[in-house]
């Protein structure tokens, strides 16, 4: 069981047209053996995945339930109104982990979001806080002026963009990575040849690859589907890499391929 190691993202595709699919894909991926989920305010799927967590017989102590703050919550008392938002449409008295979305440094408001944030945490609505696409500048600044370092930065990661540079200052400060959209979003790269060889070799798919990939640089891959045999492919699979093989992922690396932190307008 890999559940400690991978986490099940919650904005499945087939939930846009559905919101019952929400429900559906948690709490299946949760009898699957999932036991982190990932959630926003900003999916619009809340509501679905504390449905989910009421409906399971997964004891609510084994269950790390993530959520993130907006950008049109930043501030110190809009960080505080999303916190309560959430744990409403959840339908849970706290939140195992509260990630701030984006840094948006345009707006000059993440410091005061991320101490409104202590505050929270030690009133217990929240057991532990964190960040999403922080760059290594933001979370300095973090550490800087309020002498708390992120429990967790959630970045985009998949072997075209390895975040090298950012992993190495997180283990530094003893933050976890986690990866969103850990596989790509579209099949462009799992259909790469060098991944694909990888996968022939070891009697995989790409897609296993590239979790254990994930795994191997300790970073949490969070990987979304509705599919319970593909839930569980991505929870169970048994593939080993050699040096060989990290070595030729890794040298895919082309860069960013989605949003850039320091100007993505996400509200």
């Amino acid at each position: 069981m890999r559940s400690d190691l991978i986490g099940f993202g919650t904005l499945v595709q087939a939930g846009r047209d559905n919101p019952d699919v929400y429900r559906a894909a948690t709490l299946s991926a949760l009898e699957v053996g999932y036991r982190t989920l990932d959630t926003a305010l900003r999916y619009n799927n809340e509501v679905q995945v504390g449905q989910a967590i009421a409906q399971t017989d997964v004891p609510r102590e084994d269950i790390t339930v993530t959520t993130k703050i907006p950008g049109r919550f930043h501030g110190y008392h809009e960080a505080k109104t999303s916190i309560v938002r959430s744990l409403i449409d959840l339908d849970l008295p706290y939140v195992d982990v509260a990630l701030i979305h984006w840094p948006l440094p345009r707006l000059h408001k993440y410091v005061d979001t991320w101490r409104a944030m202590i505050e929270m945490r030690d009133a217990g609505l929240i057991r532990a806080i964190g960040v999403s696409n922080f760059l290594p500048e933001h979370l300095q600044r973090l550490v800087d002026e309020t002498g708390e370092v992120p429990v967790i930065n959630q970045v985009e990661m998949h072997p075209y963009f390895g975040q090298a540079e950012l992993r190495d200052f997180h283990a530094r400060y003893g933050i976890q990575t986690q990866a969103w959209s850990p596989l790509g979003r579209t099949t462009d790269m799992i259909q790469d040849p060098v991944l694909v060889k990888i996968a022939e070799k070891h009697g995989a798919t790409p897609a296993e690859v590239v979790l254990a990939w994930h795994v191997h640089h300790g970073s949490m891959p969070l990987p979304a589907s509705s599919n319970p045999q593909r839930q569980r492919q991505n929870l169970l699979f048994e593939v080993e890499l050699d040096e060989a093989d990290i070595a030729d992922i890794d040298g895919l690396e082309r860069g960013r391929l989605f949003f850039d932190p320091a100007e993505h307008g996400e509200f």
